[in-house]
């Protein structure tokens, strides 16, 4: 049994090293080429990139090409061509390139990553540190990785097959010989810890890149935050359960149809949506002019909106504010004061009205939430408060002991926080 389970995974490295190409971009400025063959033969690759059909098509990682328009690639015959770059997108970290050859070329198939299960074989072909043509074998560690900070949209493959610099832009493959990913880092100090961008994503990000040359994403038009244990409490809503919408840009898709802060979105046509991350792919996936179906939560009731995208400007803006409930004091900590014209301007703030946070006191629960000078006050307890004197009032309507829910702007993008008291 265990010589024909040899058998399939040597079958299987036979079969797959010869889509698998090494990539050297090549410097626009600062250096004169004579040819492909310039380069020493022992020199190291950048990295690695699949070849996705028999007309020269390859793809690999962004950061493998960084701004090189031609790239030298060296084949599993020994041969080399210069590509050139046909699209990239920074936000998945993929790109495709071009050769032009009077021959097919041996090309990969894609298969489904959706059905991609922790524990399942899996083969890496790379060419780590100029090894051409590596192969490693290893599990999927875990699916569906994200807050790796490594590009835009995050859905990782987890995987301990052994990837190494180089590896870069090389695919993943299951023992049917399928891509079910592309390599794209690895974490520097630990050992076993590879990640590989889902065939389902790169297929997607591949078809526009031939199309258009670039990916055009829906666009939502909100701003969003992950929901702590104390703001699911305050919204009605499980921890994790959704993501709170801390603020709807005017004229946006959002806002025309309906869609407020304070709610909370946990479908998107159907999908759960658990987290800031999962929200922002959702939407990127659709394309403009395509209606959603969002489910949110507000004011306890579920309802559901039918919400026509645009095309994606800008990132979804997600508010990130550190969270120390154990540590937080008895009193709020905060010097208040209306906003004037001048205070709007020192801040960067486009509103007129609202309630300007002048100070925070050193070791206070504001400052442990993350609170700071310059952030302006929009709501307390989802009222809104225009003055110091609206502020005072929704503070005395609080009884005591009752956390306080706030909606602050900082820099015009917006975020809800709560204030606990530790009694």
């Amino acid at each position: 049994m265990l010589e024909e389970i040899q058998a399939v995974i040597t079958e299987l490295a036979e079969q797959t090293k010869p889509s698998v190409v090494n990539l050297f971009p090549i410097p626009s400025v600062g250096r004169l080429r004579e040819g492909p063959g310039e380069r020493t033969p022992n020199a190291s690759g950048s990295g690695s990139g699949l070849i996705v059909d028999s007309e020269g098509h390859i793809v690999t990682n962004n950061h493998v090409i960084g701004d090189a328009t031609e790239i030298e690639v060296r084949f599993s015959d020994k041969t080399k061509l210069i590509a050139h770059v046909i699209g990239k997108d920074a936000d998945t970290d993929l790109a495709v390139l071009k050769v032009t050859t009077d021959r097919p070329l041996p090309s990969a198939r894609f298969g489904d990553s959706a059905g991609v299960k922790v524990g399942q074989w899996v083969l890496a072909v790379g060419n780590p540190f100029g090894l051409d043509r590596t192969v490693t074998l290893g599990v999927v560690s875990g699916i569906g990785r994200e807050n790796i900070n490594l590009s835009r949209y995050e859905n990782f493959i987890q995987t301990d097959a052994s990837i190494n610099p180089g590896n870069s832009g090389g695919p993943l493959f299951n023992l049917r010989g399928e891509v079910i990913g592309i390599n794209t880092a690895i974490i520097n100090f630990a050992q076993g810890i590879g990640f590989a961008i889902p065939s389902n994503m790169a297929k997607q990000v591949i078809e526009q890149l031939l199309a258009k040359g670039k990916v055009v994403r829906g666009w939502l038009g909100v701003g969003i935050q992950p929901l702590t244990a104390e703001l699911a409490k305050k919204f009605g809503v499980a921890e994790g359960e959704g993501v709170l919408v801390n603020d709807v840009f005017e004229k946006d898709p959002a806002a025309l149809a309906g869609i407020k802060p304070g709610d909370v979105i946990v479908r998107i046509d159907g999908a759960v949506v658990d987290s800031p991350n999962k929200l922002s792919r959702l939407i990127a996936t659709l394309t403009p002019g395509a209606t959603s179906k969002i489910e949110i939560v507000r004011d306890l009731k579920h309802l559901t909106m039918d919400v026509p995208l645009t095309e994606r400007r800008d990132t979804t803006v997600v508010a990130s504010i550190s969270q120390q409930g154990e540590k937080l004091g008895a009193r709020l900590g905060l010097d208040l004061q209306d906003l004037t014209a001048t205070l709007a301007e020192k801040f960067k703030l486009s509103e007129s009205k609202g309630v300007l946070i002048a100070k925070v006191e050193p070791n206070s629960l504001a400052q442990a939430e993350g609170l700071r000078e310059g952030d302006l006050i929009k709501e307390v307890n989802r009222r809104e408060v225009f003055s110091v004197g609206d502020f005072t009032l929704a503070i005395a309507r609080a009884r005591h002991g009752d956390t306080l829910l706030l909606r602050v702007l900082r820099e015009n993008r917006a975020f809800y926080v709560v204030l606990k008291s530790s009694d």
